[in-house]
């Protein structure tokens, strides 16, 4: 359990921090979004080690994004928070997601997967995790 949390914890700040830097500012939301996230990335990466590190980053961004997406309905839409909104952004979905912020999702889960890797290794002594550029 500890494990879980220090982990989450490092998920939350990690999110934050990037958002602190693109935006200049976060939300608490995000914290928990991003303690999730790291979670799911790394539990991931964990039980398919086989999976090239292209294929994780693609299939982060869309767990990233789809856990975007879910709490921007429940923070901004049904809390009416307003915490952030792409309503100018091209392709955007309900003003929730969209396309830029996905793509991007797919370069950063890269420095969530060596993170999370890191993390591991240094914390809790877990085996490093054999990264494949390729299949």
């Amino acid at each position: 359990m500890i494990k879980i949390l220090l982990l989450f914890t490092a998920g939350g700040f990690i999110y934050g921090a990037v958002e602190i830097l693109h935006r200049g500012f976060t939300h608490i939301s995000m914290f928990i979004v991003g303690g999730i996230c790291f979670l799911l990335i790394g539990a991931f990466g964990y039980s398919k080690r086989d999976i090239p590190v292209t294929v994780r980053m693609l299939l982060s961004a869309v767990m990233i994004t789809t856990l975007e997406l879910t709490s921007g309905l429940i923070v901004n839409v049904w809390l009416r928070l307003n915490v952030w909104d792409y309503g100018d952004e091209p392709l955007n979905f309900m003003g929730q997601i969209c396309l830029h912020a996905s793509t991007m999702w797919v370069f950063l889960s890269f420095v969530g997967i060596y993170a999370d890797d890191f993390a591991r290794r240094r914390m809790f002594n877990e085996e490093r995790v054999v990264m494949r550029i390729l299949p």
